[in-house]
């Protein structure tokens, strides 16, 4: 309950800090724009932690979209348990920093209210995250030749065309029908008079 468990860049890891709480972990996916959306009971803390290289950007926004007095407070640590942002009782926030080797800290805080759960917002942005970024680009030079799929605009026309000429027919045909079902029954109307 109590263990930390480190999972490898980009993965957050959600270490819920009272055992009422989540006992285990959740992930996000490996991704350099990642966004959660959270409920915070009253009277509880939730902290999480992502993992950065040295002189990246970690970029932290979030919102409180419910609760009352829409209000919460926010700690960002440093990997040296440093505090680089604390603010009390906000409803929103945008926080950047460059960062250096090592794992970073942000707490959503709502020990000050007795009654009220919130409902929490935030997103991560990470820029400048050196070879990480590369990784997961790596997987281009892997794909050659015939792999790699080349289409043109006329390669994309030539069936729809073909598709609205088929619709085109289908509507005249649809058309000449009801125009014969009518003519029918005109005749088959005047015919029993």
């Amino acid at each position: 309950m109590g263990d930390k468990i480190w999972l490898p860049f980009p993965v957050l890891l959600l270490a819920a800090l009272s055992p009422v709480l989540l006992p285990g972990a959740a992930g996000f996916t490996p991704s350099l724009d990642s966004d959660f959306t959270f409920t915070l009971p009253a009277g509880q803390k939730e902290c999480f932690y992502q993992p950065m290289p040295l002189k990246a950007s970690l970029e932290i926004e979030y919102q409180v979209l419910d609760g009352a007095g829409l209000d919460i407070d926010f700690h960002l640590a440093s990997p040296e348990g440093k505090t680089l942002v604390f603010e009390q009782r906000k409803s929103d926030g945008v926080h950047t920093v460059e960062t250096e080797v090592g794992d970073y800290m942000f707490c959503f805080d709502n020990t000050f209210s007795t009654i009220s759960e919130k409902v929490i917002f935030f997103e991560l942005i990470l820029d400048n995250m050196g070879e990480q970024a590369q990784e997961q680009e790596d997987w281009k030079k892997y794909i050659t030749g015939t792999d790699m799929l080349d289409m043109k605009l006329e390669d994309i026309l030539d069936p729809i065309i073909k598709i609205a000429s088929d619709v085109q027919i289908r509507l005249h045909l649809g058309i000449h029908q009801q125009h014969q079902v009518q003519t029918k029954q005109k005749w088959a109307h005047t015919n029993s008079a």
